[in-house]
């Protein structure tokens, strides 16, 4: 059975110095895409796509034409009208911008985040043997950054492991979990999901619709997380696998320095 991954790299984050922060050097040998995509590559995916935007995709194109490590590369252009607009459409956008090339069950996820072998693994084999979807739901505790606050989609699950709603939290803080309302073992959503190309149709729908409501507004964004959550119990049902595995993101420059140190330990 053929499945695809897919990468979100359209973005380059001025968080970043303006750099392609997909491009952070992780280990002696992997910058953060390769050293994710060797991970995924373990699992048995058979196509990779990476959705690009106008400053990403000659850097990839150049970087990795059209094959790593013999499989196969497609390349997906999120665009936008820089007249009209002062950001791309979002992430429902990005992955709406692949729906001609995913022509089969796919998982999707981050560029800049290390999700762990074990957690491709466990959507890979979801896919295979499921036509439901599946997402990952990762502790709370673990992927929160030790000073600073950070949002996270925090999931709601029923007794028989599905999810009932993922929500949205803002400024959440290590030290002060409380103020939130949130809790160690919440499990939270760190955007990868295990999807049928049915879904991508149910997304570009209402895709549609929003932009039309929304064209003169030069920033409001379509969110993936959002829009799943709005499609569950109505089109869709959506199996939540937790996770022990160590998850790293590269969001600012001195993280990629963090991130190379957290990999060594794990090598120990």
């Amino acid at each position: 059975m053929k499945i695809s991954v897919v990468y979100m790299v359209a973005g380059i984050s001025s968080r970043f110095g303006g750099k392609i922060k997909q491009f952070a050097q992780v280990t002696d040998n992997e910058t953060l895409i390769e050293y994710s995509m060797n991970q995924a590559i373990k699992a048995g995916f058979s196509k990779i796509i990476f959705i690009v935007g106008n400053k990403t995709e000659q850097p990839f194109k150049e970087k990795f034409g059209n094959s790593y490590k013999s499989i196969p590369i497609y390349y997906a252009l999120q665009q936008y009208d820089e007249t009209t607009r002062d950001r791309p459409w979002g992430t429902v956008d990005a992955l709406c911008s692949a729906k001609e090339i995913i022509k089969e069950p796919f998982v999707v996820c981050n560029g800049d985040d290390i999700y762990g072998e074990k957690a491709f693994q466990l959507m890979f084999d979801h896919l295979k043997n499921n036509k439901e979807e599946a997402t990952l739901g990762y502790k709370l505790i673990k992927v929160l950054p030790e000073i600073g606050k950070t949002n996270r989609g925090i999931f709601q699950v029923d007794n028989k492991g599905y999810v009932k709603s993922l929500t949205e939290t803002f400024n959440i803080e290590k030290s002060n979990l409380y103020a939130t309302n949130s809790k160690p073992d919440d499990l939270c959503s760190m955007n990868i999901f295990a999807l049928h190309p049915q879904t991508v149709e149910y997304l570009n729908e209402k895709l549609k619709i929003f932009k039309e409501k929304n064209k003169e507004d030069r920033k409001i964004e379509f969110l993936l997380p959002n829009e799943i959550s709005k499609l569950i119990n109505n089109k869709i049902k959506i199996k939540i696998c937790p996770c022990d595995e160590k998850w790293f993101g590269v969001t600012n420059p001195c993280d990629e320095e963090i991130v190379k140190e957290q990999l060594k330990q794990l090598d120990k």
